[in-house]
């Protein structure tokens, strides 16, 4: 098995055993909390597990060994313990943005699956409930992305509890609570651009969707998992920049890619409905950048559509492919290259140990081409 394997296992084995720790309580609550055990289980039973990744490379990065056959090194083997419970922290936390998130969006899927919010919708009407089942559903939702934080910042706690240097326990605390405050306020400027574009200065659209991507998704997914991995091990001033520089271009291209699959991807890969993004009317760079390169007749048609609930298969068809010849997928897939670039630009001669500088090497260019 690869190193990126026994680590997703050692990650979903803490998830595993913390929902196993946390089921009996809500199980003793009552039997209708059986469903927020289950699908918070769902939810957390799959996925690519980046910011687990990034996290543990961010600390091996600082207290690894230049060996690439000892995956876990002799460096601060006794604190192992601790880093795969925060990265699973990270996984909880992830979980808990993507139900809110997909709740935001009125996202109908994710990973090919109904969302939970959905789900819970399922619930309502199997359950022959009485009221209106989308709103218990949504209702739900909140709840249980409620709880995943909850949750996530138990496990978070009690992982540091076991690290055996507390002013690095200080240093990640302080970081996870600093990506909990920026991502957050990531997701409103995404909701507030959806609904404020009409009212942002010419020119000013791209550098409005990128600073959305920098918070929401940027920070979120990779800088701030590998500061805090980093802030587990005691990196110093020069190893946390080295991180933080090549995190953050690494972010956007990362979010850049989502951009493009969630216009253009294969619903069988994605998980989620082609133009999907489309659909809920999405303010990406994608978009910016075509609207800036279109005539205004096809920009009022794109502007007239975006964000229409009731598209047709004819008219996503239509607006991809007028989104197409715009220019706009040429120039995002330039700004991922360039990104990707820049990432690993810092690595070169970064002071990380070896065998971290190759994982992220591997994990950047992994992201750069994903078709999911």
């Amino acid at each position: 098995m690869s190193s990126g394997g026994r680590l997703v296992d050692l990650v979903q084995t803490r998830i595993d055993e913390f929902l196993d720790a946390r089921s009996p309580i809500l199980a003793a609550i009552a039997d209708d909390t059986a469903p927020m055990s289950s699908i918070s289980r769902e939810f957390l039973r799959f996925g690519k597990r980046f910011r687990a990744r990034f996290c543990y490379w961010g600390w091996q990065s600082v207290q690894g060994v230049d060996d690439p056959a000892d995956f876990f090194g002799d460096v601060g083997r006794r604190d192992l313990p601790a880093v795969i419970g925060v990265a699973a922290a990270l996984e909880l936390f992830h979980a808990a943005a993507l139900v809110h998130d997909d709740l935001i969006d009125a996202s109908d899927t994710r990973r090919g699956a109904p969302s939970a919010h959905r789900r819970f919708e399922q619930v309502h009407r199997g359950g022959g409930f009485l009221g209106d089942a989308t709103r218990f559903g949504s209702s739900s939702a909140i709840l249980l992305g409620d709880l995943l934080l909850v949750w996530s910042d138990e496990l978070f706690a009690d992982s540091l509890d076991g690290l055996a240097d507390r002013s690095n326990a200080k240093a990640a605390r302080a970081e996870f609570n600093r990506m909990r405050t920026e991502v957050t306020a990531g997701q409103y400027l995404d909701i507030v651009a959806e609904a404020s574009w009409p009212n942002v200065p010419p020119g000013r659209e791209v550098d409005t969707a990128l600073n959305v991507i920098a918070y929401k998704s940027a920070k979120y997914s990779i800088e701030a998992p590998l500061a805090i991995g980093g802030s587990l091990g005691g990196a110093s001033l020069a190893q946390m920049a080295a991180l933080r520089e090549f995190g953050l271009p690494l972010g956007i291209a990362f979010q850049l890619r989502d951009d493009l699959l969630g216009v253009y991807g294969d619903a069988e890969l994605t998980g989620k409905p082609a133009g999907d993004d489309l659909v809920e009317g999405k303010r990406t760079v994608l978009v910016a950048l075509a609207r800036q390169a279109l005539p205004a007749s096809a920009r009022r048609t794109v502007d007239e559509l975006l964000g229409d609930p009731e598209l047709t298969g004819e008219q996503i068809r239509m607006l991809q492919e007028t989104i197409r010849a715009s220019g706009a997928i040429d120039e995002v897939e330039r700004m991922i290259t360039e990104n990707v670039d820049l990432a690993l630009e810092a690595l070169d001669g970064a002071p990380l140990t070896a065998d971290a500088r190759d994982a992220l090497t591997r994990l950047a260019e992994s992201i750069s081409v994903r078709a999911s």
